[in-house]
């Protein structure tokens, strides 16, 4: 494998004794490898180095690697990811694969496995690119549009018909309703909206999240004062709620 073929992986793991491991081994199998020891610095890293596969902890400082998984798919629903945690429970894999992760690979593991799973995972990638049809589960799986309540949102072309016409969705807007829709009639914290929509730890204190709902009300609801979708839920968040069209 030369230097113009290398497959690059970012490693998000806290741990740095297993993320320099991590980063030997895969380098020793001619792989591009860098390092990100928590979830915010795990996301502005895949964002301007753009790995071709992430391998991720669950047990982040600062953002969990959860929230990291469901940020990046909102954006991403191709990127291989394996989560690599000591958290190997049923549950604990369930959740992973119902936000999109691709493989799950419980610690302590075997090094040969890992290197396997690492190749087929990057081999898939690869046949991914070349394909129009995501398969999957979660935020993954989210429709190319959507209808509520007379709505209608083209995920496609980031523009929604409703009661103000026709709305060009800015970026962070399309993520956010992306995220209600995948959770729909699930309570969401304003600290989780800010973590998985915005790449924020949880000692963030912002605004952010209600100035949107606000933006939000303006345009899907119609009595944004008493509001039949995004509700608020008191002293925890907000709940996106409908039947779907």
């Amino acid at each position: 494998m030369n230097d113009t073929e290398k497959k690059r992986i970012l490693v998000i793991e806290d741990e740095r004794h297993i993320a320099e491991g991590l980063k030997l081994n895969l380098s020793l199998q001619g792989y591009d490898v860098i390092i990100a020891s928590d979830g915010v610095s795990g996301l502005k890293k895949w964002k301007e180095w753009m790995p071709d596969l992430i391998v991720l902890d669950i047990m982040l400082p600062g953002i969990d690697g959860l929230s990291v998984l469901q940020n990046i798919r909102l954006e991403d629903e191709r990127i291989p990811i394996l989560i690599l945690s000591a958290k190997g429970e049923p549950d604990d894999r369930i959740k992973g694969f119902s936000y999109g992760v691709d493989d799950y690979l419980s610690k302590p593991f075997n090094l040969e496995e890992f290197l396997l799973r690492v190749e087929r995972l990057l081999t898939r990638g690869s046949w991914n690119r070349g394909e129009n049809d995501i398969n999957g589960s979660g935020l993954a799986s989210l429709p190319k549009t959507y209808a509520f309540g007379g709505n209608h949102i083209n995920f496609e072309t980031s523009v929604a018909d409703c009661k103000c016409g026709k709305i060009n969705l800015t970026e962070q807007e399309v993520k956010l309703l992306k995220l209600f829709i995948a959770n729909r009639g699930k309570p969401l914290s304003r600290s989780k909206l800010l973590e998985i929509g915005w790449g924020y730890n949880r000692d963030t204190t912002t605004r952010t999240v209600d100035n949107f709902i606000v933006r939000f009300r303006k345009y899907f609801e119609d009595n944004p004062k008493k509001p039949a979708h995004f509700k608020s839920l008191r002293s925890i968040g907000y709940v996106f709620d409908h039947d779907k069209e």
